[in-house]
């Protein structure tokens, strides 16, 4: 092999590799599986892991557990790209897009923006149990 056909097949492979990974990062994304786990909701404002400013105070969004993003930069992160999170409870179903990663949470457990919380229950009861799956935005 010359030296030429080496070095494009060292960069064919390092173009492919980022590639191969976010499209596997995707397609690990458990949509439409039912998450039986509980909520809690926050109203903080600054930019969240997508990169871009939220408002949980005023903004329909969903912070989702640190155990579903799979990118080193979460901006790149799949679920900032076309992913919602369908949530159930109490006979109510809203859907809001993933827009930040909540560190804290177990893999059941999803911190909803305020006005979202509160579409399903008074955010009075601060955590309430419930059913959601990743869906496409």
């Amino acid at each position: 092999m010359t030296k030429i056909g080496k070095v494009l097949g060292v960069l064919a492979a390092a173009v492919a590799l980022p590639l191969t990974v976010h499209g596997t990062a995707y397609a690990d994304i458990p949509f439409d599986r039912p998450i039986n786990g509980n909520a809690t909701y926050y109203d903080n404002s600054g930019y969240g892991a997508c990169g871009t400013w939220i408002n949980a105070a005023t903004e329909m969004l969903v912070a989702v557990p640190a155990a579903y993003w799979t990118s080193p930069n979460p901006n790149n992160d799949p679920l900032c790209k076309g992913v919602s999170v369908q949530v159930t409870y109490n006979g109510r179903t809203i859907t809001v897009p993933v827009k930040d990663k909540c560190p804290s949470c177990g893999s059941g457990h999803i911190d909803l923006s305020r006005p979202a919380f509160a579409q399903l229950a008074d955010p009075a009861l601060g955590n309430i149990p419930l059913t959601w799956k990743f869906v496409r935005s």
